[in-house]
Parts: structure tokens; sequence; C-alpha cells
């Protein structure tokens, strides 16, 4: 029989602009590019896009949309663009490394925060993003924070739409822990107005980390999530905040 504890709570977190950056302005066009070129034929439009808090998957289908390919076409090809794409990850960030400058990085007090929250028992933390889920685990072991992320989370071969992720991260973390939450239980961290909207969408709490590249505090404060924080630096801080959700 499922039961609950009210006080527990699962941390959802993004992954990119939240918890790490790339050391390149545009990155993931470094790898995404080419993946659609092999697999789709072109790019599309990708160049023009500004793509902060999309899935994946809606980055294709926005892409390639005027080139009259559509959702189910791209479902057909996940796979197969899942693989060339972590081919193309492997290729670039191999690269940098290869020049003494690692693709990704963490942000400041993501390590902490992390280990801190790991260590308390009120806790558990999980992914939410809008990364493939291969893509996800490599820039986190990249960094060094993939073992932080022990639970089933959702990603972005999961939906094109990014609303659909909190309930789909909730169903697999239920199971897997067989225990029933409320979506109050859920805590959206993130950097993008989308990851305040999926939260709302799925009843969870918000907390909008002002660290990504396209928004700051006062861009995100119009989407009323309920806390925002001007980064993760300060561990105590930061605890002290997701103690009061």
């Amino acid at each position: 029989m499922m039961t609950t504890d009210r006080d527990f709570r699962v941390l959802l977190w993004d992954i990119d602009g939240t918890l790490i950056r790339s050391t390149q302005g545009g990155d993931f066009k470094h790898y995404f590019t080419p993946a659609l070129e092999a697999v789709f034929g072109g790019a599309g439009r990708l160049a023009e896009m500004t793509v902060s808090g999309m899935t994946d998957l809606q980055i294709v289908a926005e892409a390639l949309h005027h080139e009259g390919i559509r959702h189910e076409h791209i479902r057909e090809r996940v796979g197969e663009f899942r693989t060339r794409l972590m081919v193309e990850m492997e290729r670039v960030t191999t690269a940098a490394a290869a020049r003494g400058k690692p693709f990704f990085y963490a942000l400041p007090g993501a390590r902490e925060m992390l280990e801190a929250v790991d260590q308390h028992p009120r806790y558990c933390s999980a992914l939410l993003t809008g990364n493939l889920e291969p893509a996800a685990h490599l820039k986190l072991e990249l960094v060094g924070l993939s073992h932080f992320f022990r639970l089933p989370g959702a990603f972005g071969d999961d939906s094109h739409d990014r609303r659909d992720l909190p309930a789909l991260a909730a169903r697999r973390i239920e199971q897997h822990l067989k225990i029933k939450l409320d979506p109050a239980q859920f805590i959206v961290l993130g950097d993008t107005p989308n990851d305040i909207a999926c939260a709302r969408h799925f009843g969870a709490r918000s907390v909008a980390v002002a660290t990504g590249r396209n928004y700051i505090a006062d861009d995100l404060r119009p989407h009323h999530p309920d806390v925002i924080l001007t980064g993760l630096a300060d561990t105590a801080a930061v605890l002290r905040t997701l103690n009061e959700l």
C-alpha cells in the first residue's frame, strides 16, 4: 500500500542555466546542427532560434516546421536523432577537453547545493530537463554531478511540450519510491519562464533561478514563481528558502 510523508519534497532540477553552463554561447548548435543535418537533411531555422526552456523535441519541431516535417515524422526518427546527437556531442566535448577548455562547467554553488540536499532527509533530487535523456546524463557526467540523480526523471525525448514533464516525472518517481505524493510536494527549479509554467501546469512549487543567459530576475518575476533566487552559491540561504516550500 502506498503511503506518504507530507513534509517530503522532490526537487526537479533543470540543467542548462540552472546547474551548468557552456563555455561557449550558442553551445548546443555546435552539435545540434550537424545532428539535424544528418538525420533530417537540414537544420531549418535553428540558427536564428532562441531556445531557452524548450525541450529538444520542441527545438527540432520548430526548427523544421517550415520544411514540412511534423511531430509524427520526428517521433518516427527520434531514436536515430538521439544516437546521432550523442555522436556529435561526444565529438565537440572531446575536442574542447583536448584544447584544455571543458565545454561545460558547473555554476557556482551547484555542487554544494546538490550535496546538501542529498544529505538532507527531507529531499530527493531528480531531473526535469528539456535535454534528451542521454544528453542530460552526459552533461552531468562531464561536470561531475551525475551521481546526485538516482531517481527517474523526465526528459526532452518524453514530449515536445515541457508542461507534460512534471507529471511524467512524478509518476515515475512514485513508482520507484512506492509512495504517493501530492503535486505540491514537487519543487521545480529552473532558469526560464517555461520552467515556471510547467510547474504551475502540474501544481508543483516553482523556484526560479536567475542564472541563465537569457532571463534575469526581473524577467522571471512576472511569471509568478513561488521564489526567485539570484543563484545557488549561498547554500544555507537556498536551504532556508526550500524549507519554507
